[in-house]
């Protein structure tokens, strides 16, 4: 049987990527995207795309709902892929700018997530939801804190939920990976010049140290991987009889997944401080 699956953050890169290739790969894909505009994506390859953001309870509610209707009121499968980075010092990052941050990285997706849990759990069939996370949600880099904290706690969070759903018909699984192709680092320049005050901070040199940086990079950073390599583990975590609990993607994962594993986390702050 043809499974579904929903996917949020279908804009651009890897679920832009993913929904594509997992349609011509035979699933029945529903995309979702925030912005209106980017609704008719995915008209050529006939997929179809509803309105879903995940800081908006409402939207999130009627675009779930649009989804199970799309796919003749059974959903197999959910990848929460839609989420942004907020850069900027812990200190300087104003309270509401980190609600934000939670509200779209973390709480939408607990919402959808419950959503899909009771539906899944209704129909019973072989279930699986799959949170694309990050390698920043194993380790902690300097001026990611708002970004970091959001996926150190959807690691907690799923970590939980799949320990609670042992034994049911719906398994977890977390893709973390490093970095990918994507327009993330674009969108986050952006979040970061909106909401960071740079000239009154005590980082200001910094800051400008990594603007400087952003705007000369003219080609990928080193290691960097296409969305294919998300892909690629997301097809284990859909098909596996026993899906991973974790898949790593790109170098700096593996190497920072073993790092935490062996090393204590202060001298793991220390290498992290002297090569940022």
């Amino acid at each position: 049987m043809t499974k579904s699956i929903l996917i949020t953050g279908c804009s651009t890169g890897i679920g832009h990527y993913c929904a594509k290739a997992l349609h011509h790969s035979g699933f029945r894909v529903v995309a979702s995207v925030r912005n209106p505009e980017h609704l008719t994506r995915f008209e050529a390859d006939g997929i179809p795309c509803i309105l879903l953001d995940l800081a908006d309870e409402a939207s999130i509610k009627k675009g779930f709902d649009e989804a199970v209707a799309l796919c003749d009121g059974k959903l197999d499968a959910l990848f929460n892929n839609g989420a942004y980075g907020q850069p900027g010092a812990v200190e300087d990052l104003p309270t509401e700018v980190l609600r934000a941050q939670f509200e779209t990285n973390l709480f939408g997706w607990h919402t959808l997530t419950r959503m899909a849990v009771a539906h899944m759990r209704n129909h019973g069939g072989d279930s699986r939801i799959i949170q694309n996370s990050s390698v920043l949600g194993l380790v902690a880099l300097p001026y990611r804190g708002a970004y970091n904290a959001s996926k150190f706690a959807l690691e907690g969070l799923t970590d939980t939920l799949r320990m609670e759903l042992n034994g049911s018909n719906i398994q977890v699984s977390l893709i973390e990976p490093g970095p990918v192709l994507s327009d993330f680092r674009r969108n986050a320049r952006i979040a970061f010049e909106q909401h960071i005050e740079i000239n009154s901070s005590a980082h200001k040199a910094e800051y400008e140290a990594q603007l400087a940086r952003l705007n000369a990079q003219s080609a990928p950073q080193k290691f960097t991987l296409g969305p294919d390599a998300v892909y690629e583990k997301l097809v284990h975590a859909l098909t596996a009889k026993r899906a991973k609990p974790r898949y790593y993607v790109t170098f700096p994962t593996y190497l920072m997944g073993y790092l935490k594993r062996l090393l204590s986390s202060t001298w793991l702050d220390k290498i992290l401080l002297k090569n940022r």
